[in-house]
């Protein structure tokens, strides 16, 4: 049986370039064995700021917009976040879109692909990290990280990788694969 697989677009800023990235891994994603892919972007999930009354470890949800985001996330096996870089860290919506709930992320994996200048994305990722643990999320070891992003997107839009994103990022596929084949099983125990 295939991993459901959700793709999660990270940015929501009117002229970001988080869709052609994750176009990109949605298509190599979408070619690998394990998964079955869905592609997610928070630009048009339109998740107000963090609502409900209950805390979200509760899944005591009142408002209909994080219910459909619940059903949404909890079939999830495996989660991919597509995230930029903004003054040193990840952004605001996606923030808030983990926070709005909690178990819907509980024991699944979790990889990441970032982007942005010099860094890459790196300093988003190892604050994503840390929030990941708080969900008892597995936030695997191999990630993608693009720095200099803007020299990979063509004149149209489109993102296209070199030999050296292309296998990370079939590598994190990989290892992506395997725990959630770890955790799934460790979910249904």
């Amino acid at each position: 049986m295939k991993h459901r697989l959700k793709i999660i677009i990270g940015s929501t800023r009117p002229a970001r370039k988080g869709p052609a990235v994750a176009e990109w891994i949605y298509e190599l994603a979408g070619q690998h064995h394990a998964f079955e892919t869905e592609l997610i972007d928070l630009g048009q999930i339109n998740l107000p700021l963090l609502d409900e009354e209950e805390h979200p470890r509760l899944n005591k949800y009142r408002h209909q917009h994080t219910t459909d985001w619940s059903a949404r996330m909890d079939p999830a096996d495996a989660f991919i976040f597509v995230t930029p870089e903004y003054n040193y860290g990840y952004l605001a919506p996606l923030k808030n879109a983990l926070d709005c709930l909690f178990q819907e992320w509980l024991n699944k994996p979790a990889a990441l692909v970032s982007y942005g200048g010099m860094a890459g994305g790196t300093r988003a990722v190892q604050q994503l990290r840390q929030v990941f643990s708080a969900f008892s999320m597995v936030c695997i070891s191999e990630s993608v990280n693009i720095p200099s992003f803007g020299k990979h997107i063509d004149a149209n839009g489109v993102f296209s990788a070199d030999d050296k994103l292309t296998r990370s990022a079939l590598n994190m596929l990989n290892e992506l694969a395997r725990w959630s084949e770890t955790l799934r099983a460790m979910r249904k125990a």
